[in-house]
This record gives C-alpha cells, structure tokens and sequence, in this order.
C-alpha cells in the first residue's frame, strides 16, 4: 500500500510529493530524494525561514524596492536556494534579496533549488555564495573569508579552491580586518576604497591609521595619493601633506570635492590639469548604484 501511495505522489509532480507527509524527504538516502534535490520546485514563501547563517547583513532598500519592481513585471528568474529542515519547512542558503523582493510584492511562491544540508555545509554555501556577488564591500567579502577560516576550518588554499579567487587576493582581503574599526565602517559607507585600506593597512599604529584616514576623507585623496602619503609617512618625512598634485588643486576643486561626495554618497574624484581643464570621476558599486547616480544627476528622473 505504501509503494502505491509513493507511486501516486511521484504522479502529481514535486510540489505535490513535498507535500505529503507519507512521501516526506529528510535525507539523500530516502527514496525520491533524487527527484526533489537539485529541481527547481514552487515554495510557499510562508515555509521558507532566513538563514542565520547569512553573512550579509545590510540590504540596500532602494535596491530591494528596484528588484521587486522587476520580480512583479517579469517573475523569478533565478530561482533561490534553500535546506529542507522538515515537512514543509525550508531555510534560505542563498538567494535573501530575491525572497525579501518576492515578500514585498506580496508573491505567495517562489522557485526554489531544494538541498539538503546541515549546518556546517549550509554555512559553507551561503558565505560562498554571498562572496561571489558583485556589489559587496571589501569588508564584507573579508569578514566572510575570515568566517570560512572560523568556522569552517578552511584554508587559505581551500578557499582558493572553493571561490576562484587566488589566495594572495585572499589574504589581501583578510588583511583589511587588522584596521581599525572606524576605518572598517568608512570602507563600509564608501568613503575608502579597498586600494585605500590595502594602503593605511601598513601604518601599525592606531592613531596614526585613524590620523591619515581624517587626512583622506577630508581631502578625498586617491588611492595613488594615499600610497604616497602612507610612503612619506613610512620614511618619517610627513604625515600632513599628500602629492604635489595635491597641493596644485585649485581651491574651489577641493572645497566642492566634498559636497560632490556628499551628494552621490561616494569618494568622487576630481583631476585638474595644469591648463585648468579638468575630470569628475563618480564610482559606483554595482548597476542599482549606477542607477541612483544616474537618477541623482539627472534630478531625480
């Protein structure tokens, strides 16, 4: 009778099958686990939980707000990921600003890859996951390096393996973390490139680092300004002055450095040649960046 019932469940499809408690799956070995793991099936996002693994934690909202848009007009393209814990319960492993999105639209389901995993693995796989994205912040993608080391027992090497990232660009990273903390935020908020840590990272004292990352916001320097004023700083020549090229900005450039940078919420860079013809570099993070720029320099439009 039993074998009729998985039989029947198979028939109506995979939603159907992790609906029923009689065919319910909690491991690879069960039997029609083969046909759930790795599908894409349709969740009821009410049986979906947040990972409490997830490494990230800051979500943009107008970014949220921007793919929700594009998930009402043209569905889930990429189906997330979750665990099965238990009949009918899920957790997120990858895929949290896709569920939010759906959330906020009001979508009842959402396709989903169904693993199986525990805790162990289901870290692994989110902070894999979350270090492979495009708009993450340098401390961001160190703080999950240093997770995988923590908590994983990972290696350097092994993580090379595991992100297709080279170790040395590993360590690089890992090395933003001996900064200090108010650094860290700066590089979080965008005020400090990663070329901007990867520089004061080399000054050992606190006080010192926290001195020249005054001097760098205040003066919105470089990455190549700031090496060089980490280089004098080395050699105890000076840690007041950045580059001739510094000094040669006229005023009213480096008085509206900041307002710009205040405005696009971003370290914009102004060059000024010595014709007085100069350049305006506004960087962005990721397209939902490149879209509030745009929207700020054309007024909102």
């Amino acid at each position: 009778m039993a074998k009729a019932t998985k039989k029947q469940a198979l028939g109506r499809g995979l939603s159907a099958l992790l609906k029923d408690p009689e065919n319910d799956i909690s491991s690879v070995s069960d039997k029609n686990a083969d046909q759930v793991v790795g599908n894409i099936v349709e969740l009821s996002i009410e049986t979906i939980e947040v990972n409490p693994f997830q490494p990230r934690t800051n979500f943009n909202e107008e970014s949220l707000r921007e793919l929700a848009s594009s998930i009402k007009e043209l569905g889930v393209i990429q189906p997330i990921t979750v665990r099965k814990l238990g009949f009918e319960k899920y957790q997120l492993v990858s895929g949290e600003r896709r569920y939010r999105a759906s959330k906020l639209i009001g979508l009842e389901t959402i396709p989903a890859y169904v693993r199986i995993a525990n805790d162990q693995e289901s870290l692994e796989m989110a902070l894999v996951e979350n270090i492979q994205r495009a708009d993450l912040d340098p401390i961001e993608i160190a703080l999950s390096y240093q997770r995988l080391i923590d908590e994983i027992s990972l290696t350097q090497e092994q993580m090379s393996q595991r992100v297709g990232k080279k170790r040395s660009t590993i360590a690089n990273y890992l090395r933003l973390l001996k900064l200090d903390p108010i650094i860290q935020t700066g590089m979080r908020d965008g005020f400090l490139s990663m070329g901007h840590g990867r520089a004061l990272v080399n000054i050992e004292k606190t006080k010192d680092q926290l001195d020249i990352y005054k001097t760098i916001v205040s003066k919105s320097l470089s990455v190549r300004d700031t090496e060089a004023l980490v280089k004098k700083y080395k050699e105890g020549t000076s840690t007041d002055v950045s580059t001739e090229e510094t000094d040669e900005t006229p005023k009213f450039v480096r008085k509206g450095i900041r307002d710009f940078s205040e405005y696009f919420g971003q370290n914009v860079d102004v060059k000024v040649g010595k014709n007085g013809k100069g350049k305006i570099t506004i960087p962005f993070n990721s397209e939902a960046d490149f879209t509030r720029i745009k929207k700020l320099i054309k007024g909102g439009k």
